[in-house]
């Protein structure tokens, strides 16, 4: 995954090497932390597994109100563990829907600290996030 594909909340705190992008911010490895910990954060990412689902079909699958929906899904897109896009209806009606966009997130302990790393799923390489 290119920085420049990153959210720009990751963006800020990352460096480039050439196997891999390091992200060596508390903030991002404690959100998330607390969104792998969170019941209807990870219903939500084992729902849009094999295809993409607005919110609305969202608060369904997880039996979630739909503004607890909302409050999920903008942190797991700004972190890049979801991904959005645009469904255009025949009518033209625009919906945002959402998929997962990692396959994998390992932590591993190391000489530096924890490190998250998540691979994604349109890409080979992974992201490093370094706490």
């Amino acid at each position: 995954m290119s920085q420049a594909s990153l959210p720009q909340s990751i963006r800020s705190h990352i460096r480039n090497t050439s196997d891999e992008t390091v992200v060596d911010d508390q903030e991002t490895v404690d959100a998330l932390f607390d969104m792998l910990d969170d019941e209807g954060c990870r219903c939500i990412l084992e729902a849009t597994d094999e295809t993409a689902l607005s919110a609305s079909e969202i608060s369904e699958v997880c039996d979630l109100p739909l503004s607890t929906t909302y409050r999920k899904l903008e942190p797991l897109t700004e972190t890049g563990l979801l991904s959005k896009s645009l469904r255009i209806s025949r009518s033209g009606k625009h919906t945002a829907e959402y998929t997962r966009a990692v396959d994998d997130v390992t932590v591993s302990v190391s000489s530096s600290g924890l490190e998250v790393r998540i691979t994604h799923l349109d890409a080979s390489q992974e992201s490093t996030v370094t706490a």
